[in-house]
């Protein structure tokens, strides 16, 4: 059998530059292009890879919003993954409010109007599920404003939202008091020492330890997800595809150990603590071990009505891979 020659879509995270520099083995079955694209911002091969992939079908393997590949996947796009997860969030990091809110604390937020990107990408269902779940805001008590269309069309009778005016951003609107929090997963920077704007959480990384500590997770925002029809075509894909994020990550993992790998002076330290809070992998493949997250997640998408009722993980993920 020829190999394959594969597109495979990635953002620039550090346990991708082996696939871009092309340092990450293939089978014989199959070789990769690995193209860098973004979502924000752009990067050299464009941006808005989600979309690219869920809708306009434009490449073989592509890191993809967990929650939008859900929605397409149970809607009965021809997509399938591997349990390989290429982002995680804390929540906890991306919530902002004005400083004249009146938000001190996060029961604060009932009642309030809240920014975010769309209603259904997987940052956007992430907070507000932990709002609700761990610090007993109702996702239906707050008044959400959207951003941008969602990436899977959705809409659901019960569920008002507010949309942004067109040229606006939310971030905008926070800094003006036109919303009173704003939730991104990729807030802009001009954000962050704003004198209008603070963090709901004063200490974000305490908290999200104390999360983690708590749940045993660390949240999932993106899986690899490849045309169903590969899964068939081309020999051992979803295995190797794990076997070779591992070996990227690992890599990436190892650079560390040298102090001058990043231009942060202490970065190995903080590669120490991680350590020492998550384990020697803070990033696992596999369904065993990220069960429990992707269960609270599909839960969380039940609950705000972005699908009708519970499906397990296994559905999420071709019938080769399952057992990991």
């Amino acid at each position: 059998m020829a190999s394959r020659k594969l597109t495979i879509a990635l953002d620039r995270y550090d346990r991708h530059i082996p696939f871009f520099m092309g340092m990450v083995e293939t089978p014989p079955s199959f070789s990769l292009q690995a193209l860098e694209v973004g979502m924000v911002p752009p990067r050299r091969d464009g941006v808005d890879r989600h979309k690219r992939m869920m809708i306009g079908h434009e490449f073989d393997i592509a890191e993809v919003s967990l929650a939008s590949y859900i929605m397409s996947k149970r809607a009965g796009a021809p997509f399938s993954a591997v349990p390989v997860f290429p982002r995680r969030l804390f929540s906890q990091n991306h919530i902002f409010v004005n400083v004249d809110a009146g938000i001190e604390i996060p029961k604060n937020l009932i009642g309030k109007r809240v920014a975010i990107w769309a209603f259904q990408v997987t940052m956007s269902v992430l907070a507000k599920g932990d709002l609700q779940s761990e610090y007993g805001i109702p996702w239906r008590e707050v008044e959400w404003h959207t951003e941008r269309p969602e990436e899977i069309a959705w809409s659901n009778d019960s569920v008002t939202l507010h949309r942004i005016p067109d040229g606006r951003t939310g971030a905008e609107m926070l800094i003006a008091g036109d919303v009173d929090a704003y939730i991104h997963p990729h807030p802009p920077e001009y954000i962050f020492m704003h004198p209008k704007v603070r963090r709901l959480f004063p200490d974000p990384e305490a908290e999200c330890r104390r999360y983690w500590d708590k749940n045993g997770n660390y949240p999932i925002m993106h899986v690899l997800a490849f045309k169903e029809a590969l899964g068939n075509e081309v020999e051992g894909l979803p295995q190797a595809l794990i076997s070779m994020w591992d070996d990227a990550r690992e890599q990436a993992d190892e650079a560390y150990i040298d102090f001058n790998y990043t231009m942060m002076p202490f970065g190995r330290y903080t590669f120490e603590r991680n350590a020492d809070t998550f384990g020697a992998n803070s990033w696992p493949s596999g369904l065993a071990v990220n069960r429990s997250d992707l269960e609270r997640f599909v839960g969380y998408m039940a609950d705000q009505l972005l699908i009708p009722e519970i499906i397990s993980p296994e559905e999420l993920f071709h019938p080769s891979v399952r057992d990991t």
